[in-house]
């Protein structure tokens, strides 16, 4: 399932221990960042750190040109999440970043508690 789901787009979690995610972060984390969840969606990932979510997109044929979208939480100005049902196989996540009407929303598969994801946001953005 996990290879289908990631055909499909959802996003499946990934371990904030691995030393892949040491190597692409290495030089973007500032002093006391530290990555809190991370999931990849294909090719592309989007990590919640202790002080911004960062959106990885990797471009291109080999995907080493890879470009770093940072976003403060103090921008986001509101997330929602709808749960996967019966017959659903996917949950999903909106999140709303400053004036922009549309939110980036992105679905994760049945193996991922979308209520962690939840958590994390909400940890961040509601302080």
């Amino acid at each position: 399932m996990g290879l289908i789901s990631g055909i499909l787009g959802n996003a499946s979690e990934v371990n904030t221990d691995s030393k892949k995610l040491d190597k692409l972060f290495n030089d973007i984390l500032v002093d006391g960042e530290q990555i809190e969840k991370a999931y990849q969606i294909i090719r592309d990932m989007f990590v919640f750190t202790n002080k911004r979510l960062i959106l990885v997109d990797k471009q291109g044929v080999t995907g080493h040109k890879i470009e770093f979208l940072s976003i403060p939480y103090s921008k986001i100005t509101k997330f929602s999440k709808e749960s996967a049902g019966h017959f659903d196989l996917d949950a999903e996540l909106k999140i709303w970043v400053g004036s922009e009407s549309e939110p980036i929303s992105h679905e994760f598969n049945r193996s991922v508690n979308i209520n962690e994801v939840y958590a994390v946001l909400s940890k961040y953005v509601l302080r």
